[in-house]
Formats: structure tokens, sequence, C-alpha cells
């Protein structure tokens, strides 16, 4: 989905049905709304097709198709602050051919990017230019993971999701119990709540005093960026949502 140009007043001279800029911004939020709305219904249905492929042990086309679209669609919603942004605080400069919302990996090519995108809008709107930067991947890593995954998604090939799983063992007696998951190594003549554990299994020797529990934990990553697929697509949608909220009372 692409942005809404503002085009100059002499386009619409002869227009019956002229949209002055501020109807135009009107449309963008309403589009915004929706475009959220619907990357929720969507995850909603995301997490259905997400746990049948959990238990088929492949990623079904569905949901990577499913993800491609609810990228998309905050991508869009992205660009449409970005042409709200221009509007409020920079239409006195001249508009540039492509607008997008701004995604730098530093401070110093982010604020290129404001000067050449949003000339003045430092001054002009010091907490739209303050919001902005705090979601930069310079800043906290997800917009950038986002963006990358969101270009990859554009391809024929969608990006690629990898099955893990993961052990995590409980053992306990009494009203005492120890836990614990992949990355902890146990070595010779270690006990857990007064039982040995096998060095070789990496779990406790078998007993009748101690209760022992075994979760494999399974899911689905972006191999891309090394995160769980489903709570980054939810994240992901909060964050778009809250900056969209955060960003609303300045545009």
């Amino acid at each position: 989905m692409g942005y809404l140009p503002l085009k100059p007043k002499a386009f619409y001279a002869d227009q019956p049905n002229y949209c002055y800029p501020a109807e135009e911004k009107m449309k963008r939020s309403a589009s915004v709304e929706a475009l959220l709305r619907k990357a929720n219904t969507d995850f909603a249905e995301l997490k259905t097709a997400y746990n049948a492929s959990l238990q088929e042990k492949h990623v079904r086309e569905d949901l990577k198709v499913l993800i491609k679209n609810i990228f998309e669609n905050l991508r869009s919603c992205l660009d449409y602050i970005a042409q709200d942004i221009f509007e409020t605080h920079c239409s006195a400069a001249k508009r540039p051919d492509r607008l997008y919302f701004p995604i730098r990996q530093t401070a110093a090519e982010f604020n290129t990017a404001i000067a050449k995108d949003f000339p003045g809008l430092q001054g002009a709107a010091k907490a739209v230019y303050d919001l902005l930067e705090s979601v930069q991947p310079y800043q906290i890593p997800w917009l950038g993971h986002f963006n990358k995954l969101n270009n990859l998604n554009k391809h024929p090939y969608l990006v690629e999701q990898t099955r893990t799983e993961a052990r995590h063992v409980t053992v306990s007696r009494g009203g005492t119990s120890v836990a614990w998951g992949p990355g902890v190594s146990f070595g010779s003549g270690v006990s857990v709540v007064g039982v040995p554990i096998d060095p070789r299994m990496q779990m406790p020797v078998p007993n009748t005093v101690a209760k022992t529990e075994v979760v494999i934990w399974v899911d689905f990553l972006f191999k891309e960026i090394d995160q769980p697929a489903l709570p980054f697509v939810e994240a992901s949608i909060k964050n778009v949502t809250k900056l969209f909220r955060d960003l609303k009372p300045h545009l």
C-alpha cells in the first residue's frame, strides 16, 4: 500500500472534489487505524496457523503469507505517519520525491535523514523528533530487525524460520525446587536438592525422593535475527501502535 501524496493546490484548482491537506491527514490517520486493526485480526489468525505448524514440525506457507501481510501493513503505517509529520511540521520545505519513515543505524545517519527529508523538524517539533529517534535501531534493536525482515519479505522467497526445541528441567523435593534450561551444564559431583546429577545425561540419577519434570519448549525463530517469530510479530504490532498513539497528538 502506498502513501497519499500531497499535490500542489494548482492541481486541484478546477477539481470539484478537492481534498485539502487537513482532510488528507484525516484520511491517512483513518488508514493507519484500519491497518492496525487488520494487523491484529491477522495476528489472531497467525497464532492458529503457528500452532498448527508447531504440531506439523514445519513452517506452513499460509503462516509465512500472514507474516508478510502484517509486516507490509505495519510498514505502511509508518510511512503514513511520515507523511503527516512532514505536512504538519515541514510543509514550508520542498517535499522529497519519496518520503518514508526514517530508519537509520546511527545517530549521525538519523540526523542526516531528518535534515534532508524533514527540514526544521527538531526545532519546530522537538517532541516528534525525540519520538522518532527513540525507536531508531541504535536506541533499541526492534525497528532494525523489523526493517530487515520486512525488506526480505518483499522478495519471492519469504523469510525463513527455523524450528527449535529447548529442554527445561525442574527438580522438586519438599518445598524446594531447582530449574534449569539450555546453556546450563553440570560437572561431576554436583547434586540438586540432595540428588546427584548424572553429568553424561545432565539429569538427576534415578531416585525416590525428588520429582523431576522435563518440558520441551518448541518454537520457530526468524533465523536472520535469531528472534522467536510469534513474539516478534506481536511486539511489532504493539510498537507501531504505541508510536502512532504517542505521535498522534502532535500531528
